[in-house]
Order: C-alpha cells, then sequence, then structure tokens
C-alpha cells in the first residue's frame, strides 16, 4: 500500500513538475530561475523517497539520472568534478570484458561435448541467428544514419584528451607498409591486416588491452580444442569455466549496485558540460532504437512466422509473461526458466528448447546487436567522426562476433559497446553520456533478445520437422 502511495504521488509531482517546465521553457508563464531550482529539487526529494521505498536497482538509476540532470543545471562546477566517479565505474565494467568472453563461450562450446549429437541443431541454429542478428545490425546502422541523432552535440567544451586524436584505426608500421603497396590494393591489405589482428600473441596481453576479437577468437579455438578432450579431462576446465562464468556474473551484479551513482555522475558531468540541449540528442536516440526494434520486429521477425505458419496470435499468448520479465529486469537470465517452459508448452520439443534458448542466450542478440551498431555509429557522431560506409561495416563485422556470450548480465552490452569503442579509437565520454538513459534501452533490447530467441526454437522444431503444430492451440483451449 505504501509503495502504490508514493508511487502514485511520485507521478503527479513529475506531471506537474512537467508541465511547469514547459510553460517556463516556451514562456507562457514567466518563472523565476530560482522557482524553476525548486521545482526541480521538490521533484528530487520525492524521487529519492520513491526510490528508497521500492529498494530496486532500476528505481535508483532512473531517480540518480534525474538527480544527475539536476545537479548539471544547478550545480554546473560540483557536476564537473564528479567525472571521477563515472570513470571509476567504465574502468569497473572494463575488468569484466576478459574473464566473462573467455568462461561464457569456452563453457557453451565444450560443455555440449558431443560435437556429433548437436553438430545439425548446431549448425540450422547458427546459421539462423547469423541471418536474424545480421538484419538487426544493419537496421541499426540504417536508422542511426538516417536520424543523425548524434550530430549537433557541442564537444568543444569536453577536456582535450578526452576526444580521439585520430580517426584512423591504421597502426604506423602498418602505414609504412601502405607505402610500398599501390593505392588499388590498399582496401585488399587494409581487410588482412584487420583479421590479423582478430588473432592474440599472448591471451594475457589481450586481456590487460581489452583486445575483444583476439580474446572471442582464444576462447572459440580453446572451446573446440577442449571439446575434443577425452571427459575425464575435459570435465574439470569445464567446470572451471563455468564457476567463472557463474562468478563473474555475480561480479557484474555487484558492479551494478555502483551504477546508480556512475550514471548520476555521468549524466551531471554531461550536462554540467554541454548543457541540457545534449538530453535532445538522448532522446533521440532512445526514439532512434525503440523505432528501429519495432522496425526490426515488422521486417524481420513477423515475416519469418508469416513464412513458416507460426501462429502468431498464439505464440505472442506465448511469450508475454517471458517478455514481461525481460522489460522489467532487463536481463535475459531472468526471463530464461519460463521463456523454456512456454516454448515447450508451445509445442518445440524440449532437446531443441534447451539447446537453441541456452546457445541463443549467447549467439543471438537480436535487440543487443541492433542497439550496439546504433550506440556506436551514434558516439562517433557525437564526435564528429565521418566514419566512411567501409569503416561502419567493420564495426558491424566487431559487433556480430563480439555481442555473443553476455546476455544473461543487464546492462552487459555496455561492456562490449566501451570495448567496441577502444578498438575503433572512438571517445568513451559520449559512452557516459548514453549510460543516462541505457536503462531504458536496456528494457526494449532484452525484450527482443527474449522474442528472437523464443522465435529461434520454433524456426530449427519446424526445420527439424519436430514441431506440434496443435500444441498451440490446445494452449489456447486451456487458456479459454
Amino acid at each position: 500500500m505504501q509503495k502504490s502511495k508514493i508511487a502514485f504521488v511520485t507521478l503527479i509531482t513529475i506531471a506537474l513538475a512537467s508541465i511547469i517546465t514547459l510553460l517556463s521553457e516556451f514562456e507562457i508563464v514567466s518563472i523565476s530561475s530560482t522557482g524553476m531550482m525548486a521545482v526541480r529539487w521538490v521533484t528530487a526529494v520525492v524521487l529519492v523517497l520513491n526510490a528508497l521505498v521500492r529498494r530496486n536497482l532500476t528505481t535508483w538509476i532512473l531517480t540518480s539520472m534525474a538527480l544527475g540532470v539536476f545537479i548539471g543545471v544547478d550545480f554546473p562546477n560540483v557536476a564537473r568534478a564528479l567525472q571521477p566517479l563515472s570513470q571509476g565505474f567504465i574502468k569497473l565494467v572494463k575488468t569484466i570484458v576478459g574473464p566473462i568472453l573467455f568462461a561464457t563461450l569456452v563453457y557453451g562450446i565444450a560443455g555440449h561435448s558431443d560435437l556429433k549429437q548437436v553438430g545439425r541443431m548446431a549448425w540450422k541454429s547458427l546459421l539462423y541467428f547469423f541471418c536474424a542478428t545480421t538484419c538487426a545490425i544493419f537496421i541499426g546502422l540504417a536508422a542511426i544514419n538516417i536520424t543523425q541523432a548524434g550530430v549537433g552535440i557541442d564537444v568543444e567544451n569536453m577536456p582535450h584528451e578526452e576526444l580521439p586524436q585520430s580517426t584512423s584505426t591504421v597502426s604506423a608500421s602498418d602505414l609504412a607498409a601502405l607505402e610500398h603497396i599501390d593505392e588499388s590494393a590498399h582496401g585488399i591489405y587494409k581487410f588482412a591486416s584487420f583479421f590479423r589482428d582478430t588473432f592474440p600473441e599472448n591471451i594475457v596481453k589481450s586481456v590487460y588491452e581489452n583486445k575483444v576479437l583476439q580474446i572471442v577468437v582464444f576462447a572459440v579455438i580453446f572451446g573446440i580444442g577442449l571439446a575434443m578432450v577425452p571427459e575425464e579431462k575435459r570435465k574439470p576446465m569445464v567446470a572451471f569455466t563455468e564457476s567463472l562464468s557463474e562468478a563473474m556474473f555475480k561480479f557484474t551484479n555487484l558492479i551494478m549496485y555502483f551504477a546508480p551513482i556512475g550514471v548520476g555522475a555521468a549524466m551531471a558531468y554531461t550536462v554540467g558540460h554541454l548543457g541540457v540541449d545534449i538530453l535532445k540528442n538522448l532522446f533521440m536516440l532512445l526514439a532512434t532504437l525503440y523505432i528501429a526494434l519495432i522496425f526490426f520486429i515488422l521486417l524481420v521477425l513477423f515475416p519469418v512466422m508469416i513464412y513458416l505458419k507460426v501462429p502468431i496470435k498464439q505464440f505472442l499468448a506465448a511469450i508475454k509473461e517471458p517478455v514481461s520479465i525481460a522489460f522489467a529486469t532487463t536481463s535475459s537470465d531472468a526471463a530464461l526458466p519460463k521463456a523454456m517452459s512456454a516454448m515447450e508448452r508451445f509445442g518445440v520439443p524440449r532437446k531443441i528448447v534447451s539447446f537453441v534458448i541456452p546457445t541463443g542466450y549467447s549467439f543471438n542478440l537480436d535487440g543487443t546487436s541492433l542497439y550496439l551498431s546504433l550506440a556506436s555509429i551514434f558516439v562517433a557522431q557525437a564526435a564528429g567522426m565521418d566514419l566512411s560506409f567501409g569503416q561502419q561495416l567493420m564495426i558491424a563485422f566487431t559487433l556480430m562476433i563480439t555481442s555473443k556470450g553476455v546476455a544473461a548480465v543487464p546492462r552487459a552490452s555496455l561492456i562490449i559497446l566501451i570495448a567496441t569503442a577502444d578498438q575503433f579509437g572512438l571517445p568513451t565520454f559520449v559512452i557516459a553520456a548514453i549510460l543516462g538513459i541505457d536503462e531504458l534501452m536496456d528494457m526494449a533490447r532484452t525484450s527482443v533478445n527474449v522474442i528472437g530467441n523464443c522465435l529461434a526454437t520454433v524456426v530449427v522444431a519446424k526445420w527439424e520437422g519436430e514441431f506440434d503444430a496443435e500444441a498451440p492451440f490446445r494452449q489456447d483451449d486451456m487458456a479459454d
């Protein structure tokens, strides 16, 4: 009862504050700066009380985002001084990258040690996963290039050392080599050098330098090699990687308790430096993501359902609960048990559900893939970096590989975004700004991840000829 009362008071306060702000912004009513400050901080007090009553991380992150905006508007010098807190949060997130990618990929591959048994299901699943995530990435690229949400952010006031020194991702040694190669073959050399740089010379060095592609390549080859080892020698290492992945998930959950402080500081610093106008760009990014995800569902997932004659109404009813859980918790992992039981009731055999959904959580992140392609180009646009179509394709290819294995953790895509930005010389200060609305974006992309993986089970079951076409209607009759 107390929660519902404070929620009602919070909604009324936010509504009144929004109306007053709009009236003042459009000069319909004249309100002094002191009066507007009072409105903001009364709202802040109510939001904090609401967060104290609700006691959940999502509410605290959203509250901190609002507090950060208020501090940035009213106390810009204090806001700029808070930057180390957001930097500390990003540094903590970076520590997760190497261990979590290695552990989840090795366990995912070596855990299914009987490769012959799962081979047929595996290649069908992976082919579908690749097609779906590729479509998602290109829809994301198209959306951000159409809306240009990152263009127009004034970065003149940002500290110089945070801006990229060069838009080139070619090393000095490669530049020297290119001088001895005809210009017509430069593209071939750059493409070949990109593949060369995906191979690690020292895995510890790759982890230290956050070379995500090198970590992924090492983990995949290691996982395949481990799967070929006799079971008695394989089991201890598989158990170790399972334990390591579970520990890193818990590690990430602990770090996320620092997220409200990191998010609040990032938002305060961003608004304090760039003014409140950057919020327009951030909300345009948010709108671009939601519209792009809707287009992905309408242009990719729905046509797949129609082509395979999946009963759409019954499918939507079946996935309603797991998608709701994913939306509320921003974690695909939280929705896993419900998604698996829902798909089993929908007519997909257990052996297919138990393989496709967990594998999809590593390799079929439709919503996350779309978000990462969109957000990485937003970062470049905000920094004034004019990326060519070829550079955008390189980023998209990298994201196809690196966005695997971290769906289980709320806001885990942030890890991949920072790592990709590092790899391509994109500035991280804009990512600190994105942190402020990442919670709102995570809700949508996680929901699409779950929808995509639920549909993938049906696709593979239909492909294998093992889908029970009557089950969805039996489920519908039981609901009636």
